[in-house]
């Protein structure tokens, strides 16, 4: 009897043992994210800082500025959806300090219908974040440039475009406020963390597969009795 069962017992115990350590596996990874998150949070959420002279994406993504200086003409937009308020479009403009840098500004979020409205024009005081976008994706439109609607935040095009530095700055606050635009300042929200799902997955997998492990020895063992 017990030769009949062994093979189904060591295929169930197998089975279970490699999805209980993807499991266990996700659950780590979901450590290691929770501790990448904190750390962006605390970038984020970090003393502002002068806009750096040497740029590094990998080392200053989300780092805190404060700017002064004008905002001027020649705006951009990209076509985003926001929760509970629909489609609209981010508002890019060039920020010209003063220290003489000129650099891409994300001023916020507008209704679709205000594409057209006027803009606030002149000089502004900046608190806001570094940021190095990845907007795009493979089912991402090319940009109609010469229609000015955006389907991404392609820095290096846009900073072609309106003569700036490579470098996006997201506005958190702006002074004086130009009430028609929403500030979406960076945060953590746009970091997937999934791991955990990922280890109810495989343990639940787990537990099926220990059950239906169990079906397939008590049908045989059945079948042994008749």
């Amino acid at each position: 009897m017990m030769k009949r069962i062994i093979a189904p017992l060591l295929i169930g115990l197998i089975g279970a043992a490699i999805l209980i350590t993807l499991g266990t596996w996700q659950v780590q990874r979901l450590a290691w994210k929770s501790a990448v998150l904190d750390d962006i949070d605390r970038v984020i959420a970090g003393d502002t800082q002068p806009l750096p002279t040497m740029i590094s994406p990998s080392e200053q993504r989300y780092v805190p500025v404060a700017l002064e200086g004008t905002v001027e003409e020649g705006t951009l937009y990209v076509l985003v959806s926001v929760k509970r308020r629909g489609p609209g479009w981010r508002v890019i403009s060039p920020f010209f300090t003063t220290d003489g840098r000129r650099v891409l500004l994300d001023r916020g979020f507008i209704p679709t219908e205000e594409k057209s409205d006027p803009r606030y024009i002149g000089p502004a005081r900046i608190t806001g974040n570094l940021h190095w976008t990845d907007d795009r994706n493979s089912s991402t439109p090319e940009n109609d440039v010469a229609g000015n609607t955006w389907f991404a935040r392609d820095i290096a095009q846009m900073s072609e475009q309106l003569k700036t530095e490579p470098i996006l700055i997201i506005t958190r606050t702006m002074s004086p406020p130009d009430p028609g635009l929403l500030p979406l300042p960076v945060d953590s929200s746009g970091v997937t963390n999934d791991h955990l799902q990922y280890a109810i997955t495989w343990f639940s997998l787990a537990g099926i597969w220990l059950l239906m492990t169990g079906v397939w020895i008590r049908r045989l063992l059945q079948q042994r009795q008749t």
